[in-house]
């Protein structure tokens, strides 16, 4: 049943032919434009005067939107949309941020403009995100996923260095110049995807390894039966018209059953998958850690008396350890095998959390951005092999939806991390962001050592 998702090896190409080049391409494309654009943003709403509190709020609306959005659209992505949705949302975002840049040059725009085509990038990119999270299924065969995962996962992190200090150039040049560059990143990203010659539909549902995608298609069965007996059968006296068809509301209804049924596929296979509830419970639970840290940190270095250029060099630090640990987590995989890789870098992240507990008084900036450099080099080394067997144990046709569950447990984890460090922070201690991440990934290093990846096949990172 888990094989499904590498049925037909031969047809699809290897990292760094065609398809999975402009895969990658399309990716980078969109990630060092959103990082660019997103640095920049706050800086733009606060020198157009308006408080703080509009800029937490568009941030926290913004990620409200991409939760929510996800998981409807990962229904008709999995149903064969996905080229269309990633194109259709390339096109949105350019449009939105190149609307934004326009009203940049013409003059001083209403808070309402922006605002409108932030949200929309924003929508229209979670949509993209969605179409995109089970491509790498149809593009590569199973072998060689968890390197193209790498390949992604390093220009994700290098987006995170390119993106922000590409934003703040352009920016000091014109401030609508960064939007126009996210912008342009869309239309690219627009472009690969269109060139891409792969069939990006998934297989039927029936391919699917559960059993909810065959039922989903159930109910829809009885529709067309209802108005049969009327025509087998007309000597039989029959109700009225109203009584055998169904009302506009009960279709509504209908539907409305089939659409959630088939969003919580995805759930009821990530609930029923031991590894995917592995993936689940350990990219949660990491991502709330480091957003604590990192915020911890923030809370730590400005008491200290560090400005942003402090905060600024941890971040760059951190972005080239993550680079370089997505680089090498492939290799660390093939010499390790995937359970040995997940459980010793969950232990290895034990101690580097637990230490800022005892740099909280000291506060030094370069001790901060070892310990996270540390962090982001290991992290990497996990997640490839996590997401690779993900992927390995999700059918096509259910990419997009456990990929929906997936990211909604691990965005919606990290949004409250901040508020948890700030009240350990202030109610607290100083040190009890660290003490308190230090014990969770505790507990969760013994959970993976309790529940390894018994799948080999997570483990093969080099064809």
């Amino acid at each position: 049943m888990e094989r499904s998702a590498s049925t037909a090896p031969p047809s699809h190409p290897r990292p760094g032919t065609r398809d999975f080049t402009l895969l990658w391409w399309a990716n980078a494309a969109d990630a060092v434009g959103t990082q660019a654009s997103g640095a920049v943003l706050p800086l733009l709403l606060l020198g157009l005067g308006h408080p703080p509190q509009v800029v937490g709020l568009v941030a926290g609306v913004s990620t409200a939107i991409g939760l929510l959005i996800g998981p409807f659209v990962a229904v008709p992505v999995d149903r064969g949309a996905r080229r269309r949705v990633m194109l259709g949302s390339a096109t949105v975002s350019a449009l939105a941020m190149g609307g934004v840049s326009l009203a940049l040059t013409t003059g001083h725009p209403p808070l309402g403009l922006v605002l409108t085509a932030v949200l929309a990038e924003r929508s229209a990119t979670a949509c993209f995100e969605a179409a995109a999270r089970g491509t790498v299924a149809l593009v590569c065969p199973a072998p060689e996923q968890p390197r193209a995962i790498a390949r992604l996962a390093a220009a994700d992190q290098g987006a995170l260095i390119v993106g922000p200090a590409l934003g703040g150039v352009l920016y000091q040049v014109a401030r609508a110049l960064p939007f126009l560059a996210d912008a342009l990143s869309y239309l690219v990203s627009a472009l690969c995807v269109r060139a891409m010659r792969a069939d990006l539909a998934a297989p039927a549902a029936p391919a699917s390894p559960t059993a909810p995608a065959p039922s989903t298609a159930e109910p829809t069965a009885p529709a067309p039966s209802t108005a049969e007996p009327t025509a087998s059968a007309p000597a039989a006296p029959t109700p009225p018209a109203s009584r055998t068809a169904p009302t506009a509301r009960a279709e509504l209804l209908v539907r409305l059953r089939e659409v959630l049924r088939e969003g919580a596929a995805g759930l009821r296979l990530v609930r029923s998958s031991a590894p995917l509830r592995l993936v689940l419970v350990w990219s949660a639970t990491v991502n709330v850690v480091v957003v604590t840290l990192y915020f911890g940190a923030v809370f730590a270095l400005q008491r200290g008396g560090h400005g942003g250029a402090a905060l600024g060099a941890v971040l760059a630090v951190s972005g080239a350890a993550g680079l370089a640990g997505a680089l090498a987590a492939p290799r660390v995989a093939k010499r390790f095998g995937a359970s040995r890789t997940v459980a010793g870098t969950t232990w290895l992240l034990v101690p580097l959390t637990a230490a800022p507990a005892a740099l909280a008084p000291v506060a030094g900036a370069w001790a901060y951005g070892v310990l996270f450099g540390l962090v982001c080099l290991l992290m990497p080394m996990a997640s490839v092999v996590l997401q690779a067997r993900a992927l390995q144990v999700t059918a096509p046709a259910l990419q997009a939806r456990t990929g929906a569950v997936l990211a909604t447990a691990t965005t919606g984890g990290a949004s409250l991390a901040p508020v948890l460090a700030g009240v350990l922070a202030d109610r607290v201690s100083p040190a009890a962001p660290a003490i308190a991440c230090g014990a969770t990934l505790t507990l969760l290093a013994v959970h993976t050592s309790r529940r390894p990846l018994r799948d080999g096949r997570a483990a093969e990172v080099a064809g």
